[in-house]
């Protein structure tokens, strides 16, 4: 067990991932400035039904973009790692900023080859119904589930389950239970859209014979 900062948000980000903030608020430019000055980590858990989420994601300041005479100033970070939040503090010791003690939580990255495959399948399927091939195009033999997760229309809510996976095989499973829900609505709705879309229009149509 050990002593993490917090810095909370309405969002999910998975390991791996990088995220730009902009800080503002006077207790996280302290929070920056302790990064900056001694080389730590803080955790953004997801803030969901106003409270903080139990699982939450590890980040290292990788960089300070710009800052503003304000004392603001636009920040790059990056997901290292997951942890689970034991109990919550609204301060750390002399900060202004709050603080978790939470314990590390190991993963097994090693996918199911097969599952990948039909994961890969599913989202292609999906991505051509809605115009996004390139998108699928341009990810990489070697992703993960953490990798895509963003870009499978899960809900936040959904997105909290999915971190709190310690493998990803259970990753999988979670994501093509997931797609075979959605992909069905969404090829409806495409073969919808392409009924309206004729509507109005001369059609060449052989009547039949009776």
């Amino acid at each position: 067990m050990r002593l993490l900062p917090l810095f909370p948000l309405n969002l999910v980000v998975f390991p791996g991932e990088k995220l730009n903030l902009h800080i503002f608020e006077p207790r996280y430019r302290q929070l920056v400035a302790d990064c900056l000055a001694g080389d730590i980590t803080f955790g953004i858990p997801p803030y969901l039904d106003d409270q903080v989420q139990p699982i939450g994601t590890e980040m290292r300041l990788l960089r300070v973009e710009r800052t503003y005479p304000s004392g603001e100033s636009d920040v790059r970070t990056q997901a290292i790692g997951r942890f689970r939040i034991s109990e919550v503090y609204r301060q750390a010791p002399g900060k202004l900023y709050g603080a978790a003690a939470v314990e590390d939580l190991h993963d097994d990255s090693q996918p199911d080859p097969l599952l990948k495959q039909h994961i890969s399948a599913e989202i292609e399927k999906l991505y051509g119904a809605l115009g996004l091939q390139k998108l699928f195009i341009e990810l990489a033999p070697d992703y993960t589930i953490f990798d895509i997760a963003h870009h499978l229309g899960l809900s936040t809510e959904q997105e909290v389950a999915l971190l709190a996976l310690d493998t990803e095989p259970e990753r999988q499973e979670y994501v093509l239970e997931h797609l075979a829900r959605i992909l069905p609505v969404v090829l409806e709705t495409e073969r919808l859209k392409e009924r309206v879309r004729q509507n109005g229009h001369f059609k060449h149509l052989t009547p039949p014979n009776f």
